[in-house]
């Protein structure tokens, strides 16, 4: 009997999202990745399974999580487009409710505002002017986390710095309150991203993390 573990990602076609997929067969897991565009994944492994579906169709998430003992959302758009990511999360929380998933691993990004934050003054600013410029989107991520804050699933959200392409270092800072810092390597996020499947240390918190 084969007892890899599988994990469902989505947005595993994006930037951070197609390291998470080779990270997460690196590390021994079986891997099955929801793509709108699978031809954009031009990794070909046996150790992951392209499903062709939309992340805000219940049927494709439903198929995605069958069978899977662990969720990676790492999901993005275009910051004009209307924003799905509540929708999104909504979605994939009564599924993995439906088939009794519990652990649930997402991405955001540094300026979304987390009750008990403590951010230098810098990152206050950026925060408030993402409020102001992309009001829309951080509206709509705070209705995410709001989702996750009333969920009974072992969640995870974790605060991205600018992303920057680059290999795993192994220079990984996190903290609860603010971003220690203002970049990390897709490599490095990955990495992070896959230890949370099994690590305990964030479960029910919002790390910001950073090279």
């Amino acid at each position: 009997m084969d007892n890899t573990k599988t994990i469902a990602i989505i947005g595993g076609t994006g930037k951070v999202g197609r390291h998470v997929a080779m990270k997460a067969v690196q590390s021994g897991y079986r891997v099955v990745m929801l793509a709108r565009n699978p031809d954009k994944f031009k990794i070909n492994d046996p150790g992951i399974e392209i499903i062709q579906g939309d992340a805000q169709s219940t049927d494709s998430i439903r198929l995605l999580l069958k069978d899977c003992e662990a969720v990676i959302n790492t999901l993005g758009q275009p910051v004009k487009e209307q924003p799905i990511y509540s929708s999104v999360t909504n979605n994939i929380l009564t599924i993995m409710s439906e088939y009794g998933v519990n652990r649930y691993i997402g991405v955001t990004g540094g300026s979304l505002h987390v009750p008990g934050d403590s951010k230098r003054l810098i990152n206050k600013i950026g925060e408030k002017l993402f409020e102001l410029f992309f009001s829309k989107m951080m509206i709509d991520k705070k209705k995410e986390l709001n989702l996750l804050l009333n969920s009974d699933r072992d969640w995870t959200l974790i605060r991205l710095p600018f992303v920057v392409d680059g290999p795993e270092t192994g220079d990984i800072k996190g903290k609860l309150t603010d971003m220690p810092g203002t970049k990390m390597t897709n490599g490095d996020i990955a990495a992070f991203l896959i230890d949370q499947v099994l690590d305990t240390q964030y479960i029910r918190k919002a790390p910001c993390i950073s090279n």
